[in-house]
């Protein structure tokens, strides 16, 4: 089971959801951890349940929006650590606090749509630039996409283009780095168990949208867990995928297939 035995991993928004579940699979695998989130309280509840199975751990309220927050806690993490051998971006938002998710294309305003890419898009784009400066050979790189990232959702136009962004980037940065034995990988989750699940379907206002009622079509015929999530992205960071760089792996209970 320890097939991350003695890396140094990074986890951003480990604070709850699939972000929490990878820390602590990862904790459960032998890695060291470096882990952020935006709220200092969750990130907490995190740190200790990972110190409490005896792993190193450091936690840093990292804004991921802002390129020298981001900066400063890899620098933190190298300083404490010496290394990074893997980083899991799970940080991700689907509108802005306060405001409805749901908004058709036209009707999307600018602070919604800008909120929205500067935290999926420009904030993990801050997370990878940082995490390749710093990572050596055998290292790896996974970002949480989204299933919303493989195809259009009528009525988050703004979230769907952000995954669609951190696919592409995901490419790119594996072809750009594949040469010096850096993996990059990105995982595209279904309608999984979390807060931001809850937040979505309550903010829908019915079970008849196209998004919230996407569970019901599910082929396995359930919604995943942050845990099921947190096993593919750690196969991805561990050596057992040392030769898969660029993939996208659809962990969606069947729906793209």
């Amino acid at each position: 089971m320890a097939h991350l035995q003695g890396k140094v991993i990074a986890v951003t928004g480990a604070g709850s959801g699939i972000g929490r579940a990878t820390a602590l699979e990862c904790a459960a695998r032998g890695a060291k951890l470096a882990l952020s989130d935006i709220n200092q309280s969750s990130l907490n509840e995190t740190v200790e349940k990972v110190r409490a199975r005896g792993v190193e751990v450091i936690g840093t309220v990292v804004d991921v929006s802002k390129s020298a927050s981001v900066d400063d806690w890899t620098a933190e993490t190298m300083k404490h650590f010496g290394r990074l051998d893997g980083a899991a971006n799970v940080a991700g938002v689907e509108g802005k606090p306060g405001g409805s998710v749901f908004n058709n294309i036209v009707d999307i305003t600018d602070d919604h749509w800008d909120f929205v890419q500067h935290v999926n898009v420009t904030g993990l784009f801050y997370c990878v630039r940082a995490q390749l400066r710093v990572m050596e050979r055998g290292a790896s790189i996974l970002n949480v996409a989204s299933m919303a990232g493989l195809m259009g959702r009528p009525g988050i136009a703004a979230y769907s283009t952000s995954k669609h962004a951190a696919i592409g980037l995901t490419r790119t940065a594996a072809k750009e780095v594949g040469e010096r034995g850096i993996r990059v990988n990105a995982i595209a989750p279904g309608p999984v168990a979390t807060p931001m699940l809850d937040r979505i379907r309550m903010d829908g206002g019915t079970e008849e949208r196209a998004v919230t009622n996407t569970y019901k079509n599910v082929p396995l015929q359930r919604l995943g867990s942050p845990e099921e999530m947190a096993k593919t992205i750690c196969f991805a960071l561990g050596d057992d995928a040392s030769w898969t760089t660029g993939a996208v792996f659809s962990v969606d209970g069947g729906i793209a297939c």
